[in-house]
């Protein structure tokens, strides 16, 4: 493979995957964090008007704490934010390394060797997707246990 096909077919495809898991995760954690704050605050003012004979807003306030609750579930079981600052973390990370070999800068000389830079960024995605795991398997493995306690 050649520096040019490695720059294009994997270090700009990898930048270019991590940066819009990046963005897709960030998006989801702010729409589902803003909803759930929203709704934390609405509710006590609804749950205020309820009298005993209004059934609706009875309804309308129980829906909107199911709602908080589900919401705060998929933001804890999804992880959005911890993908994004990871996913956002190696995206940057990948861009250094990139600019710092492509400007001959850093460890990065004239006499420096391609594979240098590739172990380097090899490196760089192999520890992401360590962290990932990190990130993903504690919660499938408390998920598994809490199916195993409940019978």
């Amino acid at each position: 493979m050649t520096k040019e096909e490695y720059l294009i077919e994997r270090l700009e495809n990898q930048i270019n995957w991590y940066n819009d898991n990046s963005t897709f995760n960030k998006r989801c954690y702010q729409l589902l964090k803003t909803l759930e704050i929203i709704l934390a605050a609405i509710t006590p003012f609804v749950v205020a008007f309820v009298e005993n004979d209004t059934n609706c807003l009875k309804i309308i306030a129980g829906l909107m704490s199911i709602t908080i609750g589900i919401v705060a579930s998929i933001l804890i079981a999804f992880k959005f934010q911890d993908k994004w600052i990871q996913y956002r973390t190696t995206c940057e990370n990948l861009r250094h390394e990139k600019y710092l070999f492509i400007t001959k800068s850093g460890i990065y000389t004239e006499n420096t060797n391609f594979n240098v830079f590739v172990e380097r960024v090899e490196f760089i995605i192999s520890k992401e997707n360590s962290d990932w795991t990190q990130i993903i398997i504690p919660n499938e493995l408390t998920t598994k246990n809490n199916k195993n306690e409940n019978p």
